[in-house]
């Protein structure tokens, strides 16, 4: 059989029979133009004769994350928005309009830099009178004007040089302020001569991997070159392997339905602004419902099918309140609540709900849901843009704190974890609202995993509940839960395109009990 079977591999040992060694096999892989895991491959398979010798090297360098990756391709938002800004100025609220989310860090980076100068623009004598009649305060917008004539993109110009050594720590750390920089950890390899080296390359030898009649009648075996049996490779096997948050959702399922829960369609992930947001009385200025925390669909921008009357009940109620309260006071949006959303939290299914036991007979009942939810978060070690959420509420006649603090107790006593405390929060559409916190063993720390409390009149009576209807409720993290269960201390190792498919493998069976997680 021959051992030089492919390009790559014969260029491996004309670097080694010219040098005696690679010195860093990364920059190997882009001297003959290849890419470093194809090399790497071709290795393992010399590796496996003998024929050469790799030793493993690891090495922290600095590389553009994606944001900085996309300075490099479009340039800083710094000079698209210096050069966005025409001779006579602009007015910044039309530059917002213009660059959308970039405006924000080019005008900051700007003004640090001394590029532009700018001019307050009052306020028209309609525009206050406006804002007075609907209690906000007036908007003060500011002209734009270029203070200097020429700029340099020093910050693509730092991205570009990263990997060099000629950049200054000061720039190096400037970048990593804004996110622009990381230091990743790489792996390479010096390769080296194996002891077979000149035997099979050199002289030629023939390998063989296994005995046969020839060898064994001419006693061929007693000088013949034979390849090393590896009694340690794991023969070839197909079967799957259950994700660790598949094995916790199924636990909490179980859960749920042993404490007589009745299961939620969760099927709408696009949901409306209206039953996401609005049937929950959280106004339409909430800062939730802002782009930098809520995915707006572009297409289909608008829902439309939405039951007529309950809506007017909705925005009277933010409008003017009632049920002895105030409301929001605010000129409510009909456009606005008709948003498409990729839904923030599995709430707006319990909305749902709940509005479709109206016109049944009133009797207790319990429901629940586990599924996938999206908010534009950034990303860190128990942040995700998206994530599961665990929804559960109780309707039922004069509920009160001290049983919404009963069940939940319950139902984590059920998943083994008896380290809680609750901390007083505020909520839009509960009152009172509670943070749920569990010790994290691994972290060494307590850390939020869900939010609960009783819903709001504002948003029970519109739908058509009597006074002496209750409703306790509670939102929860399937991640973090998992994350305590299986001591993972960053959410992106657990979830998303960062996890190591080896770890769902080694993973161990999710087993609870109600004294402790095993």
């Amino acid at each position: 059989m021959s051992l030089i079977d492919s390009e790559i591999k014969q260029k491996i040992i004309d670097e080694l029979n010219e040098s005696n060694e690679i010195t860093n096999s990364r920059q190997f892989a882009i001297k003959i133009g290849k890419e470093h895991e194809e090399v790497v491959a071709e290795l393992n398979s010399l590796h496996a004769y003998e024929i050469l010798l790799p030793e493993v090297i690891q090495e922290d360098i600095w590389e553009p994350t994606q944001e900085g990756q996309d300075y490099i391709e479009k340039g800083s938002p710094e000079v698209i928005f210096f050069n966005s800004i025409p001779q006579n100025g602009i007015a910044l609220s039309e530059l917002q309009k213009t660059l959308g989310p970039i405006a924000q860090i080019g005008f900051s980076q700007c003004m640090k830099l001394k590029w532009i100068t700018t001019k307050k623009i009052e306020p028209s004598k309609e525009e206050i009178e406006k804002q007075q009649q609907q209690k906000k305060k007036a908007k003060v917008d500011q002209m734009i004007f270029q203070k200097v004539e020429k700029i340099e993109d020093k910050t693509k110009d730092l991205l570009l040089q990263l990997t060099k050594s000629t950049i200054s720590s000061k720039d190096l750390q400037a970048l990593k302020r804004r996110k622009l920089a990381q230091i990743v950890k790489i792996k390479y390899f010096k390769i080296t001569k194996g002891a077979t080296f000149e035997r099979l390359i050199t002289k030629k030898e023939k390998v063989h991997t296994d005995f046969n009649k020839e060898i064994l009648s001419q006693e061929l075996w007693k000088d013949a070159f034979f390849k090393k049996y590896n009694f340690n490779a794991l023969g070839i096997y197909s079967s799957g392997h259950l994700h660790p948050l598949l094995k916790v959702r199924t636990q909490v399922r179980e859960a749920f339905l042993e404490l007589g829960f009745e299961e939620m369609d969760t099927s709408i992930w696009v949901e409306s602004s209206f039953w996401n947001f609005d049937t929950l009385f959280q106004p339409q200025q909430h800062p939730a419902r802002d782009m930098h925390d809520t995915f707006f669909m572009s297409k289909p921008e608008f829902s439309s099918d939405f039951p007529k009357e309950y809506m007017e009940k909705v925005k009277e109620t933010h409008e003017k309140g009632g049920y002895e309260s105030i409301g929001w006071r605010y000129d409510w949006d009909e456009q606005e609540a008709k948003k498409n959303i990729m839904r923030t939290h599995t709430t707006a299914i319990s909305s749902r709900t709940l509005n479709s036991l109206i016109g049944q007979e009133f009797k207790p009942r319990r429901f629940f849901s586990i599924d996938r939810v999206f908010r534009n978060e950034t990303l860190d070690a128990t942040h995700l843009a998206e994530f599961h959420q665990v929804e559960g509420f109780i309707i039922d006649k004069n509920l009160s704190l001290g049983d919404l603090i009963g069940v939940i107790t319950q139902f984590f006593q059920k998943l083994g974890m008896n380290k809680l405390k609750f901390k007083p929060a505020y909520n839009p559409y509960t009152e009172p609202s509670m943070e749920i916190f569990i010790y994290h063993d691994g972290l060494k720390r307590w850390i939020e995993v869900g939010n609960s409390g009783i819903f709001r009149p504002e948003m029970l009576r519109p739908m058509g509940f009597d006074e002496d209807v209750s409703v306790i409720a509670w939102g929860l993290s399937l991640e973090r839960p998992t994350m305590i269960k299986y001591k993972v201390n960053n959410i992106r190792d657990l979830f998303g395109h960062k996890v190591d498919l080896q770890t769902i493998y080694s993973f161990p069976l999710c087993k609870i009990t109600l004294e402790k997680f095993d």
